[in-house]
Parts: structure tokens; C-alpha cells; sequence
């Protein structure tokens, strides 16, 4: 039996529901990237990736389109952010990533591409229905976990608040489509994204916070440079 057939094999049933090895394991693997990215530890990618490519055998399995391109898209987005906090821990003196809330051009360039991107991959899911047949939840939910991705590997506090809005939308879509498991997760995801919010807020004041103090300091010195 090959590795990704085993994956697909259901591994128990709850709820009159089936669940699969490859929901139950990607999804734990989703919650645990999401705990490390509260934490504001750069594992959450590697741990984002691995969800990734184990989800990508579960929507597969479900025929949902829309689920296996987001997780190809959390694979090539967690690479990316990756990448980003990593030159991000280098840059810090502490070696710790910083976190800030969106400017509001930042916000309306993430509001406008989240519109534009669902209404196009909605319309494609609409007119292909091969590929998901609940086009606009699958198109949201695609949309949305690419925005919130975006904003986390810009260290945004947003992106919180980008998961909330997936998971209004996700926790039904993953029920309706067999997958218990997933459904579940998302319940707990909705947590552990209003944990994180907090957390992320606070860092964020703080943070401004330390910048505002420095500023006197920075002019004293530049003042004393200059007599």
C-alpha cells in the first residue's frame, strides 16, 4: 500500500462522519503552524508547509478543487514567508520578527485583491464545474487563506482577522463536504485566531511603543552631532 493511499484510509468515524488520515493529520499539522505563528516562531512555515502537501491528498480525495489549490497555494506562500522571516530575524537586533498593524493602503490593497482574486477564481469555479461544486465558498476560502498568509509573512496583525473571516465559511464548507475532521479543526482554529489576535496586538504596542521612546533619544543625539 503506497504512502498516499494509507493517507487516504479512514482512520476513524465520528459523528456519523468518516474521517481520513490525511484530514486528520494535515489539519493537526495546520493547528500546530498556527500555535508557532502566535508565537511568532519562523517553524510555523516549515510545519505550513508539511500541512500543505498532506491536505492537498484530503481535498483531492473529497473532489474539492478549490481545497487542493489552496494548499498548493499555502505551500508556495509558506516557502515565500519562509523566506521573508527569516531575513526578517536577521534584521532584528533580538533576532525576533516584528509584528505592526497595516497601513490603510496596505489594508485596501489586501480588501481589493481578496474581492478581485475570488470574483475571478469564483467565476472560473463557476464555469468549470468540475472543478468545485460549491464554487464561491471554495473561491473564498482560496482567496482568503492566500490574503492571510500575505499579511502574516508581512507580520501583519491583520491577518488574524483575515483567518476569522476563511473560518466563517470553512467550518460549514468542511462539514458539508465529509470532512469532520477538517470542520473540527476549523472550530479550534477560531480559538487559537482570537488568541493570537490578542497576542499580536499587544506585541504591536508594544513594540510602537519602544519606536516612539527611541525617536527623542535619536533626535538628542543627531542635535548633539550637530553642535
Amino acid at each position: 500500500m503506497s504512502g498516499l493511499h494509507w493517507l487516504n484510509q479512514e482512520a476513524f468515524a465520528a459523528f456519523g462522519q468518516h474521517v481520513i488520515w490525511s484530514d486528520m493529520l494535515g489539519n493537526l499539522m495546520g493547528l500546530l503552524g498556527l500555535a508557532l505563528g502566535w508565537r511568532r516562531s519562523i517553524a510555523t512555515w516549515p510545519v505550513q508547509l508539511l500541512s500543505g502537501l498532506i491536505l492537498v491528498g484530503a481535498f483531492a480525495s473529497a473532489q474539492l478543487a478549490g481545497g487542493v489549490g489552496k494548499q498548493l497555494l499555502v505551500i508556495g506562500v509558506a516557502l515565500w514567508g519562509w523566506r521573508q522571516w527569516g531575513r526578517g530575524r536577521r534584521q532584528a537586533q533580538d533576532g525576533s520578527i516584528a509584528v505592526r498593524f497595516a497601513t490603510w493602503r496596505e489594508r485596501g490593497l489586501l480588501a481589493l485583491g481578496t474581492a478581485l482574486g475570488t470574483a475571478a477564481v469564483g467565476t472560473l469555479f463557476t464555469l468549470v464545474p468540475a472543478l468545485s461544486w460549491s464554487p464561491w465558498a471554495d473561491a473564498y476560502i482560496f482567496v482568503g487563506t492566500l490574503a492571510a498568509m500575505v499579511a502574516q509573512a508581512r507580520g501583519l496583525v491583520e491577518f488574524w482577522l483575515a483567518w476569522l473571516l476563511v473560518d466563517v465559511v470553512g467550518v460549514p464548507l468542511a462539514f458539508s463536504s465529509g470532512l469532520a475532521f477538517s470542520g473540527l479543526v476549523y472550530v479550534v482554529y477560531l480559538a487559537l485566531v482570537l488568541w493570537g489576535l490578542r497576542a499580536w496586538w499587544q506585541r504591536s504596542r508594544e513594540e510602537a511603543g519602544a519606536r516612539a521612546a527611541a525617536r527623542p533619544e535619536h533626535a538628542l543625539h543627531s542635535a548633539g552631532a550637530v553642535l
